[in-house]
């Protein structure tokens, strides 16, 4: 597998118009010898991975290995490793176009995929079946496929989950999909001589309970770590293969907002990201803006998701898999679209898994806090951010008091009313860090000292912020400054020797705003 596109090898990207060519030479990303390990290591898979990470470029590399097209891959890793005399039929399933197709019309989809490899594989109409037994049709190309090339069949099937996700909101039309999938996806098994490779890959990765009830015999290789860089860049491949695009770019800022992404094993760039970049040499949410669900986002805010714990974020290897469309937590949807990633796992008891999410990079953290801050009642202010910016570049802090109540009283009345998060002290803390992390600030919350942890540390143009928050009844009481100074939250930065802000804030439950704002500064050593 080459990306970005190689002109004699020519698989779908985003991008086209990339700086291909310096100095008559091309860009190679070579992950073709991934897609043979895989092929070589097991029969049946499935893999999830975030949206444009390059899914549909793997199902095309696996596609055109299997049908022998030895010319492709000069100079590639796989070929001197694979048989090419030997070619099987593929049969090659997407849902990746077309938006919101339910019922008769992704029926209608379903058997348009089948007629388009009929005609590739050059196969006649089967005979005596109904065109509505979508998985006897199936069964039925698959069969013939082998049959006729004297090879076991492949099936790769890109964007699975597609018709289900497009529903996530109506569960009645997704559970619909499902079942219609389910009975398609079943028929795998009852071919199983018939195959020689099954590829399964999208976006979520719903239970097989619900989806694959009748495909057991499926590998997820989604966390595992031998295929963690299956899809996407590494660093190294950042640091060699386009060394000639880092002239001009800040390459600790490159890897700070677009890496970060990882399965259990090496860790990723988003090819989209890193592609753009290099195109537009300007640092921008490429991926984000792509489209993140407003389902998403609405969910967050019902569910009164506490917006800092996103960053480090404790769950089960059983609650990232739980996602089906009538159970859909949001760290598994988090986590499986993209907005999450794993940044530590550990086995405490035996057989029982931990793992540790948090934001990839600077790019997801920024660009979801910016969009959460609307649904928690905060209206967009471009001004009041750069002002933001302002202050702490500048220190001063005596501004930031004024600016954080005007920030709190622009929340509506009414929203309250909408929103009952009278005793939600979270909900004051969510708004706070927001309001940082979306400027792509280093935005630390429930930092780790020796002495406890610090609600928020913010660290920014050679000045360190440290926060600690307290929700009281009436006055102010300055606990939360002392809290800070008994505790000495601020020896974790005193070698940085910068200056470092002691910043206690109280809000209070009746004002809905702040109520006590004490501030103490260290001067660097």
């Amino acid at each position: 597998m080459t990306t970005p596109a190689l002109p004699r090898l020519k698989l779908p990207l985003g991008i086209q118009n990339l700086r291909q060519i310096r100095e008559g030479g091309h860009y190679y990303v070579d992950k073709s010898g991934m897609a043979v390990d895989l092929i070589e290591a097991g029969k049946y898979y499935f893999l999830s991975r975030p949206r444009r990470f390059g899914k549909s470029l793997l199902v095309d590399t696996l596609k055109e290995i299997f049908e022998g097209n030895q010319a492709l891959f000069t100079g590639l890793a796989a070929e001197s490793r694979w048989d090419w005399s030997k070619r099987h039929p593929v049969i090659r399933i997407s849902f990746s176009s077309g938006s919101g197709l339910q019922g008769r019309l992704l029926a209608q989809r379903i058997r348009e995929n089948l007629r388009v490899n009929r005609v590739a594989l050059d196969l006649p109409l089967p005979v005596g079946l109904p065109e509505e037994d979508l998985a006897g049709n199936f069964a039925d190309l698959i069969r013939q496929a082998h049959q006729s090339r004297g090879e076991r069949a492949v099936v790769l099937v890109d964007e699975y989950d597609k018709p289900m996700l497009d529903h996530l909101t109506d569960p009645a039309v997704a559970q619909a999909q499902r079942d219609m999938l389910s009975e398609l996806y079943g028929t795998l098994k009852d071919c199983d001589e018939h195959l020689r490779f099954v590829f399964l890959t999208g976006v979520s990765k719903f239970s097989k309970v619900s989806l694959f009830s009748g495909l057991n015999n499926l590998t997820d290789i989604t966390l595992d770590a031998r295929w963690s860089a299956l899809c996407g860049y590494t660093d190294e491949d950042i640091d060699t293969v386009f060394a000639p695009e880092l002239p001009g770019l800040d390459r600790d800022e490159i890897r700070r907002w677009y890496n970060g992404y990882n399965w259990l094993g090496t860790g990723v760039y988003n090819p989209y990201d890193v592609l753009n970049l290099f195109q537009k040499r300007v640092f921008g949410a490429y991926w984000f803006e792509t489209g993140t669900p407003s389902f998403l986002v609405k969910l967050l805010a019902e569910r009164k998701v506490f917006l800092p714990r996103l960053q480090v974020l404790h769950t089960t290897a059983a609650l990232l898999s739980s996602f089906d469309v009538d159970r859909i937590t949001p760290e598994a949807l988090l986590f499986q679209a993209g907005y999450l990633t794993i940044h530590d796992v550990r086995q405490p008891v035996l057989g029982k898994w931990m793992y540790t999410l948090g934001y990839p990079n600077r790019e997801v953290e920024a660009s979801l806090n910016e969009v959460l801050l609307p649904e928690y009642g905060v209206p967009g202010d471009a001004e009041a951010q750069e002002r933001l910016t302002v202050i702490l570049q500048r220190g001063a802090l005596d501004e930031l008091e004024g600016l954080i109540r005007a920030l709190f009283a622009s929340i509506p009345s009414d929203w309250y009313r909408s929103n009952p998060l009278a005793g939600f002290e979270g909900h004051y803390a969510s708004v706070f860090y927001s309001h940082f992390a979306a400027l792509g600030l280093d935005v630390r919350v429930e930092d780790a000292t020796s002495h406890g942890r610090i609600d928020m540390a913010v660290l920014h143009a050679g000045r360190v912020f440290l926060f600690e928050f307290k929700v009281v009844d009436r006055q102010a009481t300055g606990q939360a400054l002392r809290q800070i100074k008994d505790r000495g939250y601020a020896d974790k930065y005193r070698a940085r020797g910068e200056p470092i802000h002691l910043v206690g804030i109280e809000f209070g439950r009746a004002e809905r705003n702040v109520v006590g704002f004490e501030v103490e500064t260290i001067s660097a050593a």
